[in-house]
């Protein structure tokens, strides 16, 4: 985004000077002779920056500083004069002066200038990014966990496209962890250092959505009383998350169409093109190709979204990764809780390890977090999950797309758990030595495919 600088200066030469400098350094200028043309300036253009000397006929600096800052009040504006008090310069900075230089200035001053602006810049920008990513947030559960060879398959594309500028669709139901691989997308890409901004499409009408993302000018609506910096403003440099984008009102989709085609859009109520360079990201668990036959959804924007489709599946259809994330999840939660809680008995594993789990793996994450604070001991036991038995997965385990090794330790944990984890017993049922039983527990448990200890 082309920054833009005001110089205001009554010294033609000096004036002539600073915005050459300027220029230099990549801004569009605009000049002003006087401080009531700064000030007619400074509403029209809308700088980023504003040099402005003391002494000017008629309105002065200080006043060109005020009334610049009445309206900015985050404009940066630089304070030059020829006749430098200890007094003036303190008067300036009460007032919000940025700096205050002596003249004449060189060159190597003007470079110091604008780069502790660039670094205060950044600052602000980044600090107003995380306040806005802060927002009505959802917490955050885990990092990215699995070995499951769908998931890991998922994993590995996202890693491929992220240090493109490639938009992402991210698709999966509900919880199975796509605001994670939009972080992993923006972390392994080119916008790392810059801010993630995520917006629930969701949660807003179509007007507040619309004023969300683009922002608004002072006056634009009722209770529009000052101006707002839009998601994509607030992006630029960075990522920007559009979750549940199947949501998106109609009337919005051609907005953000117009952003994926040239990165340009204007506030509510303004007239002043802005521009975005910020990575798209969007999510969904909605079937968008079903939207767009009914209506509800633009298949152009479908077009411009897709260009990077990444599939999450499902937990239900990634049940090999059960143990690990109970693993993660036990331990996160019982340090952030304090429970003594350490491992799952056995048969509290079977029945995670073979629930539907609608809610994916933000459900397991929450009956793991409540069997940490409701157990009594060491140990996780069934009764503490409060899974009802109706939510396990009534499907034999002897089944296409279940692997030999699968319906072998199934049984063999049945065996246990009907013999009350008697080996000797379960193993003469099953018709292998207490040894071989033994040995393929130890397997299991090194592999986590089952819990740490097999007895509940």
């Amino acid at each position: 985004m082309t920054r833009r600088a005001l110089v205001i200066d009554d010294d033609r030469l000096s004036r002539e000077f600073l915005v050459e400098a300027l220029r230099t350094s990549g801004y569009h200028v605009e000049e002003a002779a006087t401080g009531e043309d700064g000030l007619a300036h400074g509403q029209r253009f809308e700088p980023d920056l504003v040099l402005t000397d003391l002494r000017l006929p008629g309105v002065d600096g200080i006043e060109v500083l005020r009334g610049l800052r009445a309206r900015h009040p985050d404009l940066p504006v630089i304070v030059l004069t020829a006749f430098g008090t200890v007094e003036r310069a303190v008067e300036a900075m009460r007032a919000g002066a940025q700096d205050f230089l002596l003249k004449p200035v060189s060159p190597e001053q003007i470079d110091v200038v604008l780069s502790r602006l660039t670094d205060r810049s950044k600052l602000v920008r980044e600090n107003r990014a995380l306040k806005a990513s802060l927002e009505n947030a959802p917490e955050r559960r885990g990092g990215i966990i699995g070995h499951n060879d769908r998931f890991l398959d998922a994993l590995r594309l996202a890693e491929r496209v992220a240090p493109t500028d490639a938009t992402v669709l991210v698709r999966g139901e509900s919880g199975t962890g796509k605001e994670l691989v939009a972080e992993l997308l923006h972390n392994k890409s080119r916008h790392a250092d810059g801010p993630f901004i995520r917006v629930n499409c969701a949660a807003l009408t179509e007007s507040l959505l619309t004023s969300e993302l683009f922002g608004h000018e002072k006056g634009a609506f009722t209770g529009a009383h000052q101006r707002k910096e839009g998601r994509f403003e607030l992006a630029s440099g960075g990522t920007i998350f559009l979750d549940e984008i199947g949501e998106m009102p109609l009337e919005v989709e051609g907005r953000l169409l117009r952003v994926l085609e040239t990165g340009e859009f204007e506030r509510v109520g303004g007239t002043r093109t802005l521009k975005s360079d910020a990575r798209i990201v969007a999510a969904t668990n909605r079937n968008l190709e079903e939207a767009i036959a009914a209506g509800r959804f633009r298949e152009d924007l479908f077009y411009r979204l897709n260009v990077v489709p990444v599939e999450l599946p499902p937990l239900r259809e990634r049940l090999d990764d059960i143990p690990m994330l109970v693993d993660h999840f036990l331990r996160k939660f019982s340090r952030e809780h304090g429970s003594p809680a350490v491992r799952v008995a056995a048969n509290a594993l079977e029945v995670l390890r073979t629930s539907e789990w609608p809610g994916n793996v933000r459900e397991l994450a929450n009956t793991m977090e409540r069997a940490c604070l409701v157990a009594k001991g060491e140990v996780v036991e069934l009764r503490d999950l409060g899974v009802p038995e109706r939510r396990a997965t009534k499907e034999p385990i002897a089944r296409v797309g279940v692997t030999l090794e699968e319906m072998e330790r199934h049984l063999i944990l049945e065996t246990l758990q009907s013999t009350g984890w008697n080996r000797t017993h379960a193993a003469r049922i099953l018709g292998v030595t207490a040894r071989t039983l033994s040995n393929k527990l130890k397997v299991w448990r090194t592999r986590g495919l089952v819990a740490t200890e097999s007895q509940g």
